[in-house]
């Protein structure tokens, strides 16, 4: 007579606590001064009728974007970035500013593809410019871009404000000037004349770096809201 089969007796085995999980200290430390990093979130949809306002943040350790040599590298690469013939047009740089460590863009893209090769053609375009300046290589940004659509017009305005003029955050003796270090030189927007004339070092032959807007937000509906004066400060968007 066989026996019958016994079921085996599940045994409990110990959790050890000490790895895995969320603890205090763990992950990627950042460099001292550096700022939290973007959140590694899947990003929104993109709509093409929707300009979008980017900002690059430089890694730790750089020189100041300002610096002369590197702003005309990377206004260069900027400009560049807008006429490359693999997005045919799809991604397009339509506004920007250099501050010291980060850039602020005014983008338009065709989809949230478009957005997201183009952004990352101009993040290798800029780094590229940069440690040929620097004689250097290596990562150049500290972590990926921060996108935030613009669906209204006073959210563009708002918008083109914080570009063109983020430098008075820093600057704030510079009431009524123009940032020689963005595209405010190129831009036509204004409801009064610069009192101190157009950025020193703009050199008249200077290509333009960035292209006309083709949605109807970012090229005359932010219009409505009212044109900008060169007295405004950014406001936090």
């Amino acid at each position: 007579m066989s026996r019958a089969l016994r079921r085996p007796k599940q045994l409990a085995l110990p959790l050890q606590n000490s790895w895995g999980g969320k603890r205090a200290g763990a992950g990627r430390k950042r460099a001292p001064g550096s700022r939290p990093r973007v959140p590694h979130r899947p990003r929104e949809a993109h709509r093409a009728a929707h300009p979008v306002h980017a900002t690059m943040r430089a890694r730790w350790g750089l020189p100041p974007f300002r610096e002369q040599a590197l702003f005309g590298a990377i206004r260069n690469a900027l400009r560049e970035a807008s006429r490359s013939p693999v997005l045919g047009g799809a991604f397009r740089v339509v506004h920007f500013s250099v501050q010291r460590d980060h850039l602020h863009l005014i983008v338009e893209a065709h989809d949230a593809s478009c957005l997201a090769r183009g952004m990352q053609g101009l993040g290798v375009r800029v780094a590229r410019a940069v440690n040929r300046v620097l004689d250097t290589t290596g990562s150049v940004f500290a972590d990926r871009f921060h996108a935030r659509e613009l669906r209204t017009p006073r959210e563009v305005r708002n918008a083109l404000v914080y570009v063109l003029m983020n430098f008075k955050k820093h600057e704030r003796a510079l009431g009524r000037a123009l940032d020689a270090f963005s595209s405010a030189a190129w831009f036509d927007g204004f409801r009064d004349v610069p009192a101190t004339g157009p950025p020193p070092n703009v050199d008249p032959g200077v290509d333009r770096p960035v292209v006309p807007a083709r949605t109807w937000l970012a090229s005359s509906g932010w219009r409505r809201r009212g044109l900008l004066s060169v007295a405004e400060r950014p406001i936090t968007p």
